[in-house]
């Protein structure tokens, strides 16, 4: 995850750069169901309102944490499918609480009503996250489901009424590209704390729909318009958490912005974005999913490090030596193409693994979802790319 306010507040009020931050544990994203009311077109897990058989019982969840509390997880983000749809939801999230995690719900947030507010608000969520992914029509066909916007927004509205930290979650591809100055618009109307851009990584229906992705200069404007407005608003001394995931060249690309605005504060931020150092999949971040296999991260579905009913998560993680993990965990990883020649890698770190690997087949290959040019990475000019993102089916609107 890319925190951009605070880096970019960084550069407005600069303080000595602090020696790299280490966690005492991975972030875990915990998919504790599978089953969800929606059939999103970029979900992971793919999803569907139907029971799937074999998923962690409630006396399992609990051993689960157990083991991650005392291996230092610091933080469990409950997922799906739909988290809200799982019986003993709040039996769990009470339980995480009381035990001292952070704790985050991430929800397409249509369940969220006057009914359960008040049990949600009495969890006491570091932080509800609920995904709107463009203005309503553009939404409700992303989730497959006609007035799934009106719902999820009015669960934004019962959350902030009960004094809950609420942020929107979305999923740039092209059909919402022209819609992000209007959802940036939305934060402000509605008090919203938090903004999670997240881009298309490929896994699930996002890979299938992976030619729906924003390439390049969609991304570059995208962005380009996060760091501005999010600039804006802290002149303005509105301090919104601005965050971005799954595209770690968003790091890099600050590092130019900050050079064209924040010349004299560029060497500090390129310190602290290398102590940042960018994608963590099978480091600090992991994933145990509804059946309880451990895997890199979220993305990695198809990748099966170890099953917490046969061996603890933290023998899991802590003992995982196939080929992947390794490459995680190797100093530089072992990256190709234009990742292996890239004057940031210290700052990215070879960025998104899954876009390389579905594209390629090969794990380290470049990222194709990269939209820093060769000038910018310090690649022969002449080089061309050698995983080609696939052709933009709309044209490039002018933010």
């Amino acid at each position: 995850m890319f925190r951009m306010t605070r880096y970019i507040k960084t550069l407005m009020e600069p303080t000595p750069v602090r020696p790299a931050h280490k966690p005492s544990g991975p972030v875990v994203i915990w998919n504790l169901i599978r089953r969800c009311n929606l059939t999103c077109k970029h979900c992971y897990s793919i999803s569907a309102d139907i029971d799937f058989k074999g998923e962690l019982s409630t006396s399992e969840v609990f051993t689960v944490m157990d083991d991650l509390k005392a291996y230092g997880v610091p933080v469990l983000i409950l997922s799906g499918g739909e988290p809200l749809m799982r019986p003993d939801i709040f039996e769990i999230s009470h339980r995480a609480k009381a035990m001292g995690f952070y704790v985050g719900l991430s929800t397409n947030g249509t369940l969220i009503n006057e009914d359960n507010i008040d049990r949600i608000a009495g969890v006491g969520y570091d932080y509800v996250g609920i995904s709107i992914d463009g203005l309503e029509k553009t939404h409700d066909e992303f989730r497959q489901k006609q007035g799934a916007f009106k719902e999820s927004m009015h669960a934004v509205a019962l959350c902030k009424q009960a004094g809950i930290k609420v942020g929107l979650r979305f999923t740039l591809t092209q059909d919402n590209f022209p819609e992000l100055p209007a959802m940036l618009d939305m934060l402000d109307e509605h008090d919203i704390d938090k903004f999670y851009l997240s881009h298309l990584n490929y896994s699930g229906r996002g890979g299938r729909n992976r030619k729906r992705d924003a390439w390049y200069d969609m991304t570059r404007q995208a962005m380009t318009l996060m760091f501005n407005h999010c600039h804006d608003e802290l002149k303005r001394g509105i301090e919104r958490e601005y965050v971005t995931g799954n595209n770690d060249a968003d790091g890099p690309f600050l590092l130019e912005w900050a050079r064209a605005h924040y010349p004299d504060q560029a060497g500090a931020l390129e310190q602290r974005l290398t102590h940042w150092g960018g994608n963590a999949s099978g480091v600090n971040i992991s994933n145990i999913d509804n059946l309880g296999e451990v895997h890199p991260d979220t993305f990695w579905w198809d990748y099966d490090l170890g099953n917490v009913r046969e061996k603890p998560f933290s023998r899991i993680w802590s003992e995982a030596a196939d080929p992947l993990m390794q490459g995680f965990r190797q100093h530089p990883r072992p990256v190709k193409g234009r990742c292996s020649e890239c004057r940031y890698l210290g700052i990215c770190n070879g960025n998104t693994r899954v876009r390389a690997y579905n594209i390629s087949r090969d794990f380290w290959e470049e990222d194709p979802g990269c939209y820093l040019t060769n000038e910018e990475i310090g690649v022969m000019d002449n080089v061309a790319r050698r995983v080609a993102a696939p052709v933009i089916e709309i044209p490039v609107h002018n933010l």
